[in-house]
């Protein structure tokens, strides 16, 4: 259709395609490691941590999804910072459908968990007010994706509207050319930082509700 983008869809193909060749690039583990199997292995550990913290053993189960949407959003980010190029993740469409994913499974593995104990925790403590707090949690839970979309959407459109308009800036007033390489490194730092924390948002708000859903059944 006209009018129509897809580069959201491509950029992240390609996101996809980076991912899968730096860890067949790693190769398989081995005694001593080179710099960048031990970077490979240090994003797992902290992904483990991560699961582990929040789960215990059992949360190593989802490893492979946390640990390959973290790598997806983390390059899909850093796609936005090539001038020329746009984050998929600067795209609600693509947030949106990693949010879904996120929501259908944990409360598939909640179901799997503890089958239809599971919707007790939606019925809050007070059994008098259980209507009442059914409505909230569902509200809740509905809102969940379209949070974790937006947020994640929200940080990476606006740091690739600042970059757009510095550039835009500089090109414009050739006078700002003293002053721009400072700000600009400042941005671009900023921007970096924004790309670790949103990767890491995204990462440890799936790993809690996961959490969440499958340890209703001791509550």
């Amino acid at each position: 259709m006209e009018g129509v983008s897809y580069n959201h869809v491509i950029f992240g193909l390609v996101s996809v395609g980076i991912s899968i060749i730096l860890v067949l690039l790693a190769g398989k583990p081995s005694i001593k490691p080179t710099k960048f199997q031990a970077l490979l292995e240090g994003y797992l550990g902290f992904v483990r941590g991560m699961l582990v913290d929040n789960m215990g053993d059992r949360g190593l189960k989802y490893m492979p999804l946390i640990a390959a949407m973290g790598m997806f959003i983390f390059f899909s980010n850093l796609l936005g910072m090539v001038p020329g190029l746009s984050a998929p993740t600067a795209n609600i469409n693509t947030n949106l459908a990693m949010a879904l994913i996120v929501f259908l499974y944990y409360n598939y593995e909640g179901l799997r968990e503890n089958g239809l104990g599971y919707f007790k925790h939606f019925m809050g403590p007070v059994p008098l007010l259980a209507p009442f707090f059914f409505v909230v949690e569902i509200i809740s839970h509905i809102a969940r994706p379209i949070t974790l979309s937006l947020r994640l959407f929200a940080n990476m459109k606006a740091g690739a509207m600042i970059l757009v308009a510095l550039v835009g800036l500089v090109i414009q007033n050739p006078f700002t050319l003293a002053v721009s390489p400072i700000v600009l490194l400042f941005i671009i730092a900023i921007k970096f930082l924004a790309i670790f924390i949103q990767t890491y948002i995204f990462m440890i708000l799936s790993v809690v509700y996961l959490a969440g859903a499958i340890a209703h059944e001791e509550h």
